[in-house]
């Protein structure tokens, strides 16, 4: 069995994210629709989707999409991640960024 591999080229991704910029659903809502289209488009065997959103003033969310195929270990691993999930337990520590 042949097997495909899919990518987003980075210019493309940073324009398709940029897109949410000015966009009025919640946070969430955005992070589940980037998840959504990246499984339709590229058909990844796991992938999670994290955003951090650290308004000035405000307060920081993490919200956090996954989605995984049929097989029985990626889906065992998206479920273990999920239960795992704390806000920025698997994002990039904010010094690394700033």
């Amino acid at each position: 069995m042949e097997e495909c591999l899919n990518m987003v080229e980075s210019k493309s991704l940073k324009l398709y994210l940029f897109s949410f910029r000015n966009h009025g659903d919640f946070h969430e809502d955005c992070v589940q629709k980037i998840c959504n289209d990246l499984v339709k488009l590229m058909k990844p065997k796991f992938i999670e989707v994290i955003g951090e959103f650290t308004p000035r003033g405000g307060i920081a969310i993490y919200p956090y999409a996954s989605d995984s195929n049929s097989n029985k270990k990626f889906k065992e691993l998206r479920d273990k991640r999920m239960l795992e999930y704390a806000p920025g337990r698997y994002t990039m520590p904010l010094s690394r960024v700033y």
